[in-house]
């Protein structure tokens, strides 16, 4: 059972570190969606979504999309050019 405690507890590797700093543009795209998400939630309160909150949930899921594609083209060896 320690020698599981002790994987938990150890640092994120070169490797880790690696694929996050990959990932993070996609990460971010993310947390952008679920703060609109959020906002639009909020909004439910006052009257509801504003035009602007919608078009903000739109663009912050565009980003998702493509940060998904530039992540996928960089890490996926067959989409290599």
């Amino acid at each position: 059972m320690r020698k599981h405690l002790a994987l938990i507890a150890a640092e994120p590797t070169a490797a880790d570190l690696a694929a996050i700093e990959t990932e993070w543009p996609l990460i971010a795209a993310e947390l952008d969606v679920l703060d609109a998400e959020i906002t639009m939630l909020y909004a439910e309160d006052h009257g509801g979504p504003s035009p602007l909150d919608w078009r903000r949930l739109r663009r912050a899921e565009a980003r998702v999309t493509r940060a998904a594609a530039e992540v996928t083209a960089r890490t996926d060896p067959r989409r290599a050019a």
